[in-house]
């Protein structure tokens, strides 16, 4: 069983969009689905994700096309998705950070502690790349 779960991860491309229930994020969903490619569509409220997700599923994309909850501004749910991806999948191709968010505050010196600051970009980024990154090595 684990050699066609490697198999298929080796052939197959997953992508995580996050803020996808609506607007740019749902037609990057939908655009990348069409193209082969297995899409995480999240978003922060679960109704609105969900709802998004049966209208994408109505579009004949019910295989490449899943829901995961997600606020980019919580640690544990950024976790959560991440531990997700890796049972699922065993890997990520395509993070596209769609999320519009304001106002978050981050902790500069516990995320420099960890070894994952990067001074270009964006603590939002950095935070969901690195415990994505983490999960998956």
């Amino acid at each position: 069983m684990a050699e066609t779960v490697t198999s298929t991860a080796a052939t197959n491309r997953y992508a995580i969009v996050t803020g996808a229930n609506k607007g740019i994020g749902f037609e990057i969903c939908r655009q990348l689905a069409l193209n082969g490619i297995t899409v995480v569509l999240t978003a922060r409220d679960e109704k609105r994700g969900t709802e998004a997700l049966e209208k994408l599923k109505g579009s004949g994309l019910t295989d490449l096309v899943v829901f995961h909850q997600l606020d980019v501004a919580n640690p544990s749910s950024v976790a959560s998705l991440a531990d997700f991806v890796k049972t699922q999948f065993g890997k990520l191709d395509i993070l596209v950070n769609n999320a519009g968010i304001s106002g978050a505050v981050m902790n500069w010196d516990a995320f420099k502690a960890s070894g994952a600051a990067a001074a270009s970009a964006t603590p939002v980024i950095l935070h969901i790349f690195y415990f994505l990154s983490e999960s998956l090595t």
